[in-house]
């Protein structure tokens, strides 16, 4: 995600129009080219009924985090690992010119389904990257989806491309992706205000990211934030490198445990 200085806005209508969309996006903090990349998402009439809550998480899924940094790789200024969690932290000393991630080494993931538990500061800002790739020529930089994460109450469970598409369907809806158009909201999943508040401030939540063929689904503390249907074939990834993020902004902290794995059969 881009940088983001602006509080959490108000839930919106599924009317919202092209120039609402665009005014928040300039008083969001991110740079006017970014209302260029993403139009604001078009609302039709639902589709498809969406599951209320994720799938089981009792079997299936195994631990990919073992308390240290064995298959991740990331940048020793930003990372460790320490008390079972696994750490992004920016302190006065060491602000970003640009975001960075650190990347699980264990695969590209395909179909899956991702657990883990958060806990980010107040000024936070983070993400959990999946489907993604490394940035060629840009050190520990990654591009491809994301689960949005942040102190602020304004983008936490979003899905947001970083250095793609940007943003991708908001908190509260579910979005379908087309060809050559702007994001269409099929479903209003809920008021967008109300489901920030589902989100802990600077306390532990749970996340769980479903990927399966072109549906990608964002869940916190069993509430599903946010629905994306990708059917543009040139832009959309099936498969690819997942990672967290460390953001540009003011110094932060972001912890990660418990993370855990289902890959998912065809």
């Amino acid at each position: 995600m881009k940088f983001r200085v602006a509080p959490a806005f108000p839930a919106f209508p599924a009317a919202t129009t092209a120039a609402v969309a665009l005014l928040l996006l300039a008083l969001s903090g991110h740079p006017a080219g970014a209302a260029e990349d993403q139009a604001a998402p078009s609302t039709t009439t639902p589709a498809v009924e969406i599951p209320a809550t994720p799938p089981d998480e009792k079997e299936g899924f195994v631990s990919i985090f073992d308390g240290t940094l064995k298959n991740w790789e990331g940048d020793p200024v930003y990372w460790r690992a320490e008390n079972g969690v696994l750490t992004g932290e920016v302190t006065p000393e060491t602000l970003l010119k640009q975001n960075s991630f650190i990347v699980w080494r264990g695969g590209e993931l395909a179909d899956f389904e991702l657990t883990a538990d958060y806990r980010v500061s107040a000024q936070g800002n983070s993400g959990i990257n999946y489907r993604s790739i490394d940035v060629t020529g840009v050190k520990y930089a990654m591009e491809g989806y994301q689960d949005d994460i942040d102190g602020q109450d304004a983008w936490s469970g979003q899905n947001y491309e970083e250095r793609g598409r940007t943003f991708l369907a908001y908190r509260g809806q579910s979005v379908v992706l087309s060809p050559g158009e702007k994001p269409q909201v099929v479903k209003e999943l809920g008021d967008r205000a109300e489901l920030q508040k589902k989100v802990l401030k600077e306390d532990w939540n749970h996340v769980h990211i479903v990927a399966r063929g072109n549906r990608l689904q964002h869940f916190t503390n069993g509430v599903l934030m946010a629905e994306v249907v990708d059917n543009d074939p040139d832009k959309r990834r099936l498969s690819g490198l997942l990672g967290v993020q460390v953001h540009v902004g003011p110094p932060m902290k972001i912890e990660f445990k418990n993370i855990r794995l289902k890959k998912l059969g065809k």
